[in-house]
């Protein structure tokens, strides 16, 4: 599994994070814009549509990487990273 929670504290954000991301859920395809948390990841999400619990698929750190349209921060910022470096 990835950890992306160690890869962020809050400081030094950078203004390219997307901080809203679109969770579709896989039961009932019902989707809501829900605002992420920056420095922690979100290992459980109740679906509004059917109230199914997600959790994180094995390969991802948290819902938001595996169900949102865009991954959460502290992933965002790794990859910003890794992409300034290579």
């Amino acid at each position: 599994m990835t950890n992306c929670c160690s890869s962020g504290t809050g400081q030094g954000q950078r203004s390219d994070v997307v901080l809203d991301s679109v969770i579709e859920c896989p039961h009932c395809g019902t989707s809501k814009t829900e605002r992420m948390p920056v420095d922690a990841c979100q290992i459980v999400y109740e679906c509004t549509g059917c109230g199914t619990i997600l959790r994180p698929e094995s390969e991802d750190c948290c819902v938001f990487c595996s169900y949102g349209s865009v991954p959460c921060p502290p992933i965002q910022r790794t990859r910003t990273t890794a992409s300034l470096i290579g």
